[in-house]
């Protein structure tokens, strides 16, 4: 299949910023700014304005991405980028700054680092929270996909959520709402991909008998499920199982599907104080199944900040994902 015409017009000076940006999932603005700041620019022009990037020039800047959601500041990787290009090169960000001296600009310490702007309010944070909030701020979909597999893969589901994913949703939350209607985009975009991560990262289930599940919802009104999909994710990986019944689902629904699957426990999810409603997770822990003599309830998890406050009685209340599975394991005999 010929890609070019999708690409946009190729001249014979090579490519437009928009045809480029479209092929890398950058912003064109990110683009020209690149070339303005750190010299990461095509070597021809179309008159003395319009830019035309050859097959070189995009080379130089797929290097340029990938240092970028590494967690390198944008100068810092041009001038990497830069020193290699002359060599043919290809380096990746994390090779170059594993072997750089610990006195060079791109040497990095490995976990927390505060510098690297990355126009969002991140803190003291690991490095790859920069990375992935970059490549979320680009609206590169392939390196977010890209970062939120490795660090899954590295460091775990559980330090992955709560060290790398959430810091970096937060900061993106924060700058939409501090931005009027500006960023919705980014904020929709991470969610999505943080999502299929999710889903990606759990394997086939063992095929083994199942036993009572863990049944998860978001009480009615509420539609934040990401905390809920994360949580079902690490339950399927430790092989648990686990009924996942998404946003906002109705009381009589919840009452119904509690009865008809008896679950070891249930974990209603609420992120506002609107919509945590005491009576209905008490309604719930009530509920009883099985014959007379023998019946049993579910252990009920308040989750989220909407819980916040006084622990609604005959309840547990988990402080994060960690407490969280470990209730559930306690619940699940596991």
């Amino acid at each position: 299949m010929d890609t070019s015409a999708a690409d946009g017009p190729r001249r014979a000076g090579g490519l437009t910023t928009g045809a480029v940006a479209r092929r890398l999932g950058v912003a064109p603005t990110t683009l020209r700014s690149w070339d303005r700041r750190y010299g990461i620019g095509p070597a021809g022009r179309d008159g003395r304005t319009h830019r035309r990037w050859t097959d070189e020039d995009i080379a130089l800047l797929e290097r340029m991405c990938a240092l970028t959601t590494t967690g390198l500041p944008p100068a810092e990787a041009a001038r990497v980028a830069l020193a290699t290009a002359s060599s043919g090169a290809v380096v990746a960000g994390a090779a170059e700054a594993a072997e750089a001296g610990p006195e060079s600009p791109v040497h990095q310490e490995p976990g927390r680092r505060r510098g690297a702007r990355t126009g969002l309010q991140l803190g003291d944070v690991r490095q790859e929270c920069r990375g992935l909030a970059r490549a979320a701020l680009r609206l590169d979909a392939r390196s977010v996909d890209t970062l939120l597999a490795a660090v899954i893969a590295e460091h775990g589901l559980v330090t992955a959520w709560d060290e790398v994913i959430v810091p970096t949703l937060r900061a993106v939350g924060r700058k939409w709402e501090r931005s009027g209607e500006q960023y919705v985009e980014v904020e929709h975009l991470l969610s999505w991909h943080v999502s299929s991560a999710l889903r990606r990262s759990v394997g086939p289930a063992s095929g083994k008998e199942p036993g009572a599940p863990v049944l998860l919802a978001c009480v009615p009104g509420e539609n934040h499920t990401l905390p809920l999909e994360a949580l079902a994710a690490a339950l399927a990986e430790r092989d648990l199982p686990v009924r996942m019944y998404g946003p906002a689902l109705p009381v009589e629904a919840l009452d119904g599907a509690v009865r008809r699957t008896g679950p070891a426990a249930v974990v209603l999810w609420a992120q506002s104080r609107t919509t945590a409603s005491a009576p209905l997770a008490q309604h719930v822990a009530r509920i009883t199944w099985g014959v007379r003599g023998a019946r049993r309830k579910p252990v009920v998890l308040t989750a989220g900040p909407g819980w916040a406050g006084p622990r609604v009685a005959g309840t547990v209340r988990p402080l994060g994902l960690g407490e969280a599975l470990g209730a559930l394991e306690s619940a699940l005999g596991a």
